[in-house]
């Protein structure tokens, strides 16, 4: 197997992990939690417990779903954004570009999932500083959605191609 052939696998295996820790951890609040009603609360550490909510929206809870026909078309709009990503994934050479792209795709298969199931995507995540709320209540999907963007944004905007050659160097 090449090398790029096993990036791509590892990128796989990871948007695969990153989807069963996201239904898993999200099983485990609801179920075993019992954290099945929008406000319900379980403690953790001073600074981080599991609040369950609801989110109708994306991304930071824009573009709410508040009919049947708008949980469909955020299904198959998040859908269609998956495939770009599994698409773009598949196309990439760098280790790097392919792992940050299978968090991103492993978040969003995990939210598509629950939108799909309930209409909605459960949150529970709750960072909190006193009463400061630096963000809103996120899931496992979410924070690896987040930290794939971060990654390819940082990437794109501070890594640069190393020239081919002593010429490029010297004219670029």
């Amino acid at each position: 197997m090449s090398a790029l052939a096993k990036f791509r696998l590892y990128g796989v295996l990871l948007a695969l992990a990153i989807f069963a820790a996201d239904q898993w951890v999200k099983d485990y609040v609801v179920n075993t939690l019992g954290l099945t009603r929008v406000g319900d609360h379980y403690p953790l550490l001073p600074f981080f417990d599991f609040t369950r909510t609801n989110n109708y929206g994306v991304s930071l809870g824009m573009f709410e779903a508040t009919s049947m026909e708008m949980r469909w078309i955020l299904v198959a709009v998040t859908a269609l954004i998956a495939v770009v990503v599994l698409v773009w994934m598949m196309r990439e050479k760098l280790l790097g570009e392919i792992l940050a792209l299978a968090l991103v795709l492993g978040g969003a298969l995990g939210n598509i999932v629950d939108r799909y199931q309930y209409g909605y995507v459960i949150d529970y995540a709750d960072f909190h500083i006193g009463t400061f709320r630096p963000f809103l209540i996120f899931n496992v999907a979410d924070a690896a959605i987040t930290i794939g963007v971060v990654i390819i944004l940082a990437r794109a905007l501070f890594m640069r191609e190393k020239p081919s050659n002593e010429q490029d160097a010297a004219t670029g």
